[in-house]
């Protein structure tokens, strides 16, 4: 497969075919959240086209090992492997390190500085940030601190 230019809308991958209805998004990413939970979500409060971040499949390979139990773990590494079969994760590149600056500095003139759990969040948000795309979101507190700066859809 050919490379893709970082900040390319050639990353986006369909879920599923589908046809755009009015008022539903035409592409956007979804965060780890949205992955973890898409068996629960009903596809049409999703974008008819989606990405995910580079960031959202380091939290999903970390997620067998995480586990002592064989059978969660079982299941946390299947969805990693139908997620990677799924979709040509976007980069965490220059740009988005750039917006991810943005998006701390936004943060931190609320008083909260992302650290921990939320930094990677605020990575995945910079990823959406830097391609210009809504972020999906089944946590949308958890990006409450950085305005309106990306656009984020509860689902």
């Amino acid at each position: 497969m050919p490379a893709c230019e970082p900040n390319s809308t050639r990353f986006l991958t369909k879920i599923r075919p589908r046809v755009a209805r009015a008022g539903r998004a035409e592409r956007g990413l979804l965060d780890t959240s949205v992955i973890v939970d898409l068996h629960l979500i009903d596809p049409a409060v999703l974008p008819v086209e989606s990405a995910i971040s580079a960031i959202t499949l380091a939290e999903l390979a970390a997620g067998p090992h995480a586990l002592a139990d064989a059978d969660e773990r079982a299941q946390r590494q299947d969805r990693l492997q139908r997620t990677e079969a799924e979709w040509h994760p976007i980069p965490f590149g220059a740009n988005a390190a750039r917006a991810y600056g943005r998006l701390y500095a936004a943060a931190a003139s609320r008083g909260r500085k992302p650290r921990g759990g939320l930094a990677v969040d605020f990575m995945i948000a910079a990823t959406a940030l830097a391609e210009g795309l809504p972020l999906f979101t089944r946590n949308p507190t958890d990006f409450a601190a950085i305005g309106k700066l990306v656009d984020i859809v509860a689902v």
